[in-house]
């Protein structure tokens, strides 16, 4: 019984590597000239750390755009930084403390590095001068948008989030060792990583996001920001690819039951980067629920 139980779970471990490489987001590394001249860029010294950001647009309505593990600005979101209306929205697009432009210092990642993040990422709003924003936050970058939303609700105006979760499961964790060696990943997904960051700062980086989040796995409930689901006021929503193998569908659809009146949509060819592999539906999928 017990080889056979461990012959599934091998299984299950193989096809989800299967799937992995080909679906790890490809990060494209690259000057902000590279998106277009209306794109700028600068450093803003917030909380001790100089934060490096992109901005475009005119718009009155102020949207911020939170990348993933390891992401950056220019990585992350070329499409959302090239397409997204520049006279409804002035768009910036930041890089965390230790990703991206944001170095020094390294990246680490204590118990507390999603809480950090969210006020980082609303202190540098602040110091940019805008009043109030909305969110869209992917993966690392939607847990963020979630906290950030709960903790600074009279700032933050909408939010759209997708591939996050809010809790760590035994599937999760499986999934999380499964990338932790970026040897394994495929040499597609690997490159583009290398080129921006070198490979022993990539690997070793990717080792210290694996460990620090399977430390919410010995909290109770796996708990990363759940508790804090009921605090979100803001209009919410929730965007998922049921083809998504890094985050499984029932993340989506519990962030869904928990935070009051969002909405889910689901993409049902969309895979965890959805809003670069599907850009034009998302954008204006993320443009229609933002106006």
């Amino acid at each position: 019984m017990a080889a056979a139980v461990g012959c599934r779970v091998g299984s299950r471990l193989r096809l989800l590597s299967s799937h992995l490489k080909p679906s790890i987001p490809v990060p494209r590394a690259g000057p902000a000239a590279a998106f277009g001249t209306s794109v700028s860029s600068g450093k803003v010294a917030v909380n001790g750390v100089d934060l490096h950001y992109q901005r475009t647009g005119e718009g009155e309505h102020a949207v911020l755009l939170l990348p993933g593990m390891l992401g950056s600005g220019e990585t992350d979101f070329a499409p959302q930084l090239k397409s997204l209306s520049k006279k409804l929205f002035t768009v910036v697009a930041w890089d965390p403390r230790g990703y991206g432009h944001s170095r020094p210092p390294d990246r680490d990642f204590p118990l507390d590095f999603f809480e950090r993040d969210a006020k980082d990422a609303v202190d540098l709003m602040k110091a940019l001068k805008f009043k109030r924003v909305s969110l869209l936050g992917w993966s690392d970058g939607g847990i963020t948008a979630l906290v950030a939303a709960a903790r600074y609700p009279s700032y933050i105006s909408k939010m759209v989030i997708w591939g996050a979760n809010t809790y760590v499961t035994d599937e999760d964790e499986r999934i999380y060792l499964g990338i932790r060696d970026v040897s394994k990943w495929s040499e597609k997904a690997r490159k583009p990583l290398e080129a921006l960051y070198g490979y022993d700062y990539f690997a070793k980086t990717c080792e210290k996001w694996v460990d620090g989040i399977r430390q919410f796995k010995h909290l109770p409930d796996g708990n990363i920001c759940r508790h804090l689901l009921p605090l979100v006021q803001c209009p919410t929503l929730i965007v998922h690819g049921e083809k998504d193998p890094l985050v499984p569908r029932f993340h989506a659809d519990f962030i869904h039951k928990h935070v009051r009146g969002s909405r889910l949509h689901l993409m049902s060819e969309g895979k965890h980067n959805l809003h670069l592999r599907f850009a034009d539906e998302f954008n204006k999928l993320a443009e229609d629920f933002l106006r």
